[in-house]
């Protein structure tokens, strides 16, 4: 979705460039001007841009530490169960020894 929406911005900006260089360049004023006005939309493209690529950037990184925190908090859980799993396990082993305990015991008589 964040590349849908960077493809669109992109999209927009350069039609708003080339319609604006292109209103210039049919505008009644001296070279000088022109040529003025141009640099200006452009270094203003230029602004917009790098406005829209921190905001991406920024949007990436906050997405990077919440996924992590998330990741973190699963392994957690993940751990706590296995160690919950294992103590029934070494409860299931013990009373299994027991059982073969008792009857080793009935076989040594």
């Amino acid at each position: 979705m964040l590349n849908r929406t960077g493809d669109t911005f992109l999209a927009l900006l350069i039609g708003t460039a080339i319609g604006v260089g292109i209103g210039i360049l049919f505008a009644p004023d001296k070279g000088t001007t022109t040529r003025q006005k141009i640099k200006d939309t452009f270094d203003e493209s230029g602004e917009d841009v790098l406005i829209k690529f921190n905001d991406v950037v920024s949007t990436i990184q906050n997405k990077a530490t919440d996924a992590k925190a998330s990741l973190e908090e699963t392994l957690k859980e993940m751990a706590s169960e296995g160690s919950y799993k294992t103590e029934e396990l070494i409860t299931l082993l013990e009373q299994k020894l027991k059982i073969l305990k008792e009857e080793n015991a009935k076989f040594q008589k």
